[in-house]
């Protein structure tokens, strides 16, 4: 299992923040400023991955099948 960094704490605090369209976060004492709601929205994605991963859960994301057919001619 990996140490994680973040608390889901700091992950509420990225969602306070998107939630309230600001951009700036307090982390580990620290006020952290995004340059855009695209950063925050990031930032949210990998605190959350990390999380997951620490706890041993898969990450989800995006999942790609791809299916062949044939018509038997």
């Amino acid at each position: 299992m990996s140490q994680s960094s973040y608390t889901s704490e700091d992950l509420a605090a990225v969602r306070r923040a998107i939630a309230s369209g600001e951009l700036s976060v307090m982390h580990n004492g620290r006020r952290v400023e995004y340059r855009s709601m695209d950063d925050l929205l990031k930032a949210e994605t990998r605190i959350e991955g990390e999380l997951r991963a620490s706890a041993g859960r898969p990450r989800g994301g995006v999942r790609r099948f791809t299916f062949t057919t044939y018509r038997g001619e």
